[in-house]
């Protein structure tokens, strides 16, 4: 029987180009060849997609030299309509066939690629893919929206306003009472980024423009967050097989121990002050009430794919953070490291996200 073809797909335009590029690294190197055929599809920061090298190590994660798509001068080439799923390749020799694809892994994090712009793409053409669909994409990618499902949902949440340039133009003094009725500190937040990227806490209300400006640079819209005093632990989640109820995996914890919070450098680039428990210590009526929000919040965006839920606990009370649909996946992301904790190995992780797409496709 012929190995299904799997379009690992990366980069990508979002300021977590690179991070994209570090989680292909990881799932190249583990992905079960013997199961699948790999088709390594990288997009550029300018948009191509192209036809990336088959090599882990060209894309290690390096402090020195964060890993990207560079345009390699091919092209790749999307089917044109639903009746064929032929991917071909352009290149200096002229268009060659790369065989059909049988499914596409979308590794890619941030805007036109986790926010249901790629998932759309993929809908019509017809071709099958891991992870969440458009609605879900799009509402894990908009902070707003997320936190106003899970609010609608019963989900708890934490306190937040969401503001634009123009709201701020408009009535100023308004939006800082709206701001500042959070209580310091607060974080602020791009409301479609990821990765930490253009995050700022604010300890002090003089410090509140240059965090503004700092978001704002991400995305249009920005959100500004109550700060909550509390431990910081992340759950993954799996749909159920079969109909059955979402999967949740054991806890993990962030342990701030020397910076202001979970940074880009602390998640990617090793920077100190920053310890990944996994699992969490947590009793265990707080892990079953953990993995009950977390499995109600997973299934009230969507219930499709993946997910990470983030939360904040305080010690009597489960807060959810963010949901992400397409978390850090490198072999040290917190979403694979709670599931190797809960018994799966990397390489079946990835498996399983291929092959619930192509169980669904059949």
């Amino acid at each position: 029987m012929d190995r299904p073809a799997v379009a690992v797909l990366f980069g990508g335009r979002s300021s977590e180009h690179s991070i994209s590029s570090a989680t292909a690294g990881g799932v190249l190197r583990a992905i079960d060849r013997d199961r699948y055929r790999v088709i390594p599809i990288g997009i550029t920061r300018d948009g191509a997609f192209v036809l990336e090298d088959d090599d882990p190590d060209k894309f290690a994660l390096d402090a020195e030299r964060l890993p990207e798509v560079v345009d390699n001068g091919t092209r790749v080439l999307w089917p044109d309509s639903t009746l064929t799923r032929e991917l071909r390749v352009s290149d200096a020799d002229g268009v060659r066939s790369l065989g059909d694809v049988d499914v596409v892994l979308p590794i890619l994090h941030g805007r036109f690629g986790e926010d249901g712009t790629i998932q759309g793409m993929l809908e019509l053409l017809g071709i099958p893919y891991a992870g969440a669909g458009v609605l879900m994409s799009a509402i894990g990618m908009d902070k707003h929206a997320t936190k106003s499902v899970l609010k609608a949902a019963g989900v708890p949440v934490v306190p937040w306003v969401t503001v634009t340039r123009a709201d701020l133009d408009r009535d100023r003094q308004l939006w800082d009472r709206r701001m500042r009725g959070l209580g310091l500190p607060v974080f602020v937040k791009p409301n479609r980024a990821g990765s930490s990227v253009g995050v700022s806490k604010v300890s002090d209300w003089a410090e509140l423009d240059t965090a503004l400006d700092v978001a704002f640079a991400e995305d249009s819209s920005v959100l500004v967050e109550q700060g909550v005093v509390g431990r910081e632990v992340e759950c993954g989640v799996l749909p159920g097989r079969g109909g059955a109820e979402p999967r949740v995996s054991v806890a993990g914890e962030i342990v701030v121990t020397g910076r202001e919070f979970y940074d880009f450098e602390a998640k990617y680039l090793g920077a100190p002050g920053i310890d990944l428990v996994c699992p969490a210590e947590l009793h265990d009526g707080e892990l079953a009430e953990m993995q009950r929000i977390a499995a109600r919040a997973f299934e009230a965006v969507g219930g499709e794919g993946l997910s990470r839920v983030d939360f904040f606990f305080t010690g009597t009370e489960f807060f959810v953070n963010e949901i992400n649909t397409m978390p850090g996946f490198t072999p040290i992301s917190m979403f694979p490291k709670c599931w190797i904790a809960s018994g799966m190995t990397y390489p079946e992780l990835i498996s399983e996200l291929v092959d619930t797409a192509l169980e669904q496709a059949a």
